[in-house]
């Protein structure tokens, strides 16, 4: 249970409290708001909470904090708590005998000007103006305009990129939510719940919890600078200018009722509107807004008809940065293999994922999901060296090689859910020399292999979405070598997913003209507290970080003499009677130790995809998957069942 759920759960259990005390006249006692009373999660409360008994019983609405922020939740809890207190102090006061009184008139509540005193005649300082609260802006008089942005943001810190309302941290949708309504970009109608629906809101990737992006691509329709279609122009009344007789003679004149002539007013030419320069800074005005790990990089005017920012997408682009050695090179037990990982078999099991293969031996198959086509088609797959960085002098243990950074480089139509993890973890198996590279092809092939090994994927955190790409189309290198660019009547949909096609797909020239944040203004990029500055702090920050935890390592390594040996020697851990603690690297800070190493190929079997759908098809209460695929808005139907579960359980819980 997470504190995102342990929140909702207060705001229930306070409203429920509530309602039994103004129901039943039962005194609540409330208790201060501290994590260690979180319970599970619930999405209803009482939707009126009243001061008096009430007799009706009659079923109350629901509220759905699932898309509240956190800071919205924690006001109603605050809310909620308030009116318990002053419930329960009503409450334990004694009751006095109530006689009858005439009642009060409006006008005996009113001072008279006899017995009215002033702030200063009592001696009282007199009161500040409340400043008004700012209502915010009247989007009736502002245009709107779809547009795209692309986002980087370090992930580590967040529970994924879409809102889901289950993490105990916040989304990156969360944030980018707050600082479109702050900026007065959207105008939702309750600013409280996240619902990007009316703003014609798409996204190219859902990053997992830990991922970071370099390239994110979301559309949105937001508030614009463009002045409104000019009104039906109203004939108006000739206004009398003064002037010198020159200028009364440069000036047309008209003849008024009274015979007089009248000079008529001139107005000065508009300005011809500029789609860039006389807009709003979208990556300015947000990136004041989010917070120091989210920036927005791009912003584009013109989008092509039709565009979403998740179907218009023909490649993304991963990378999974990993250190070689991938673990601190110790002192080895036997048969353990050492931290070093080769490379040259690492690419030569990556390449086995080029091309369209079934990948549902690398990816977590959900049943909610319903997938029942595994199909992707990878365009490259590789290992690359990131050049001029190494461990940051890092090397106790000798030699002139002190280490490198490497990542695992993939560009794919669309991806599974974790498939890249997965397809990661057997990668370095195969770099520790645990499994050869044709592991990866006995996987891909699932005519043989139909069920899924138990391995564990990859760590999150070093994974990147580095860019989306929206080609104006896509060229095709067929397999004789022929280059051919694809007409608009050809579906690259068709050829990404043919199985018969042994050729490539590149795409090159990029469909969206995005203007990069400095080339509308330099300053706003390489400026005083510009982008650059603002990513500068952030990452000198993390540079200290690493180079004192560096030098202390290095320090620590090679200040002890090993040959001493004063000490007795402990013996080697055991595991089955053998003396082997092998270390697995999955890409994390901490290798996992597995004991006696089992190949991938002989571990536990996962169920097949067909028996996990089935299964939660059957949860849901129907026959089987098949079953509830031929029924019309399934998910509608789900959610309705359980809509009336729980008005049944609702009513039943009535007080007679």
């Amino acid at each position: 249970m997470n504190s995102f759920q342990a929140l909702r759960r207060i705001i229930h259990g306070t409203a429920q409290a509530h309602k039994r005390s103004v129901t039943f006249g039962i005194p609540t006692v409330t208790r201060p708001f501290f994590p260690s009373h979180f319970a599970t999660h619930s999405r209803t409360e009482s939707s009126t909470l009243e001061s008096s008994p009430r007799q009706n019983t009659e079923p109350k609405k629901t509220m759905d904090y699932q898309d509240w922020t956190k800071e919205r939740l924690l006001e109603r809890v605050r809310e909620l708590e308030a009116q318990l207190k002053t419930q329960s102090q009503s409450q334990s006061q004694p009751s006095q005998p109530t006689t009858a009184t005439p009642p009060v008139v409006a006008s005996q509540l009113l001072p008279t000007a006899a017995t009215s005193t002033t702030a200063e005649e009592a001696g009282e300082p007199p009161k500040k103006k409340q400043k008004k609260k700012s209502t915010g802006i009247d989007p009736s008089r502002y245009t709107t305009r779809l547009i795209a942005l692309k986002l980087s943001y370090l992930g580590k810190n967040y529970g994924g990129f879409e809102h889901s309302g289950y993490s105990s941290v916040p989304s990156i949708e969360e944030e980018l939510w707050k600082a479109l309504v702050k900026g007065c970009l959207i105008t939702p109608a309750d600013p409280s719940k996240i619902d990007f629906s009316p703003f014609e809101y798409s996204k190219c990737g859902r990053t997992d919890r830990g991922v970071s992006a370099f390239g994110q691509v979301i559309s949105i329709r937001v508030r614009s600078n463009r002045p409104p279609p000019p009104k039906p122009e109203q004939p108006e009344e000739d206004v009398v200018m003064g002037g010198s007789p020159e200028q009364e003679q440069q000036q047309p004149t008209t003849t008024g009722k009274d015979g007089k002539k009248q000079q008529q007013k001139q107005q000065k030419p508009k300005k011809e509107w500029e789609d860039i320069v006389d807009e709003i800074n979208y990556p300015k005005v947000l990136n004041r807004l989010l917070p120091p790990d989210i920036k927005v990089l791009a912003w584009a005017p013109t989008l092509p008809e039709g565009f979403s920012a998740r179907f218009s997408c023909y490649e993304r682009q991963y990378r999974y940065f990993f250190t070689n050695p991938s673990m601190a090179p110790t002192l080895l037990a036997p048969g353990e293999k050492p931290g070093r990982l080769d490379i040259a078999a690492m690419k030569k099991a990556a390449k086995y994922f080029e091309g369209l293969h079934d990948f549902r031996n690398f990816c977590k198959v959900d049943g909610g999901k319903q997938i029942s086509n595994f199909q992707r088609r990878i365009f490259e797959c590789d290992i690359e060296e990131v050049k001029e960085q190494d461990l940051g002098g890092v090397n106790w243990w000798g030699g002139e090689d002190k280490g490198k950074v490497y990542y695992f480089h993939v560009r794919g139509s669309a991806f599974l859910w974790h498939q890249i993890r997965h397809m990661v973890a057997i990668i370095f198996n195969v770099g520790q020399g645990l499994e050869q590279p044709e592991v990866v092809r006995e996987l891909l092939d699932v005519e043989r292999n139909g069920r899924k090994p138990g391995y564990i994927m990859a760590e999150e955190v070093p994974l990147v979405l580095w860019d989306c790409v929206f080609p104006k189309r896509p060229e095709i290198v067929t397999g004789d070598g022929e280059k051919k660019v694809l007409s608009e009547s050809e579906d690259e949909r068709a050829f990404m997913h043919d199985p018969d096609f042994k050729g490539e797909i590149k795409f090159k020239d990029d469909g969206v003209d995005w203007v990069w944040l400095g080339e509308d203004q330099p300053g706003n990029l390489m400026g005083s507290n510009g982008l650059v500055d603002q990513l500068w702090e952030y990452w000198h920050e993390r540079k200290m970080d690493e180079l004192l935890s560096g030098l202390l390592l290095q320090q620590v390594a090679t200040r002890a003499d090993l040959t001493k040996k004063l000490g007795k020697e402990e013996p080697l851990p055991k595991k089955n009677g053998k003396e082997n603690l092998q270390r697995v690297y999955k890409g994390g800070n901490v290798t996992r130790s597995s004991g006696v190493y089992v190949p991938v190929m002989k571990k536990e079997l996962m169920p097949t995809p067909v028996e996990i759908n089935h299964k939660w098809a059957q949860s849901k209460g129907f026959k089987d998957s098949e079953d509830m695929a031929n029924t019309k808005n399934w998910r509608s139907v789900i959610k309705a069942n359980k809509a009336a579960e729980k008005a049944a359980a609702a009513a039943g819980d009535k007080p007679e």
